[in-house]
């Protein structure tokens, strides 16, 4: 082995140490900045204690959230049996259906359409961003207008016309959601493709004979992750709410699916003297948006992201 080749060898290990190095830095450092911000740190504890709530719902539901029972219908929250035990937490609806065991489903269903709509309208915005941002002229000009189109209107009035065009259901309700949020993630990501494509380093790679592949997820992407997080946080308090919004309407999830809107949908005639049949799946949405918010704040303010 000669002399060259172990001096190259040692300084790529060198270089390879100081990444792993930086990347435990930059995990410290936000793990201490997450600490120093309560609000940030309360919401992310909620919202992991909701995914494990999620993930052993049929562990830790006390009854059948389908489960009918007639003769225990309507009953009032904390309701016990006859040597004081408590039998349904958080009482029962209409049908006699635990509102609890309801409730830790129903928080199934929105992780799951959150994150689908979330992963989706990324993947369009970010592809669309792209193009945009690289190619410019007239297919930026065609992505922006169309983009401006999108925001131009109320989200929640698009999902209303769209989803009663194509009917309700969980892939339909994921695609509504990601139609009204794609321009976010496009117009962030082109602003760092235009920024980044002129910046000196970059110009280096392409003399170097870099293609535009390797210019993306070596340049652009990277520089866009911060804001895509933040907007991606933002977008799972959208989803959960459009979601709430669109069952409650009967255009979300089917009403045989327990989800908090549902509930919501299914308590409005009665919430006046029944309080707790809409209380509590209110709560679940209002703590969940307000989670991912104050998290996502934390995330723009860490990262130092900038509105663009």
């Amino acid at each position: 082995m000669t002399t060259n080749t172990v001096s190259l060898e040692r300084s790529l290990d060198k270089k390879d140490v100081q990444e792993v190095v930086a990347k435990r830095s930059a995990w410290k450092d936000a793990m201490r900045s997450l600490y120093r911000s309560k609000a940030a740190l309360i919401s992310a504890i909620f919202l992991i204690m909701m995914v494990f709530v999620a993930v052993g719902a049929q562990w830790i539901a006390p009854h059948d959230p389908q489960g009918i029972d007639i003769g225990n219908r309507m009953l009032w929250p904390v309701w016990t049996d006859s040597n004081s035990n408590p039998i349904y937490l958080l009482g029962t609806d209409a049908l006699g259906r635990d509102i609890l065991s309801r409730l830790i489903f129903a928080s199934q269903m929105t992780i799951v359409v959150a994150v689908s709509a979330v992963i989706v309208s990324g993947i369009v915005g970010v592809f669309m961003g792209l193009i945009s941002g690289f190619f410019g002229r007239w297919m930026d000009a065609v992505i922006m207008r169309l983009a401006d189109l999108q925001l131009a209107f109320p989200s929640l009035m698009i999902g209303l016309i769209v989803m009663s065009l194509i009917g309700s259901g969980v892939m339909e309700l994921i695609f509504v959601i990601a139609l009204t949020q794609w321009a976010y993630y496009a117009r962030i990501v082109r602003s760092e493709v235009i920024k980044v494509r002129e910046t000196e380093y970059v110009q280096a790679s392409k003399a170097l004979g870099a293609g535009n592949v390797r210019l993306i997820f070596k340049h652009v992407l990277p520089n866009a992750l911060a804001s895509m997080l933040v907007v991606a946080s933002f977008t799972l308090a959208i989803a959960i709410y459009y979601e709430a919004s669109l069952s409650f309407f009967g255009l979300g999830i089917p009403p045989a699916i327990p989800t908090w809107g549902n509930m919501i949908s299914d308590a409005r005639d009665v919430m006046l003297r029944n309080w707790w049949f809409a209380l509590f799946p209110g709560l679940a949405i209002t703590f969940t948006v307000l989670a991912f918010n104050l998290l996502g704040d934390w995330v723009r303010d860490h990262f130092d992201v900038k509105a663009e």
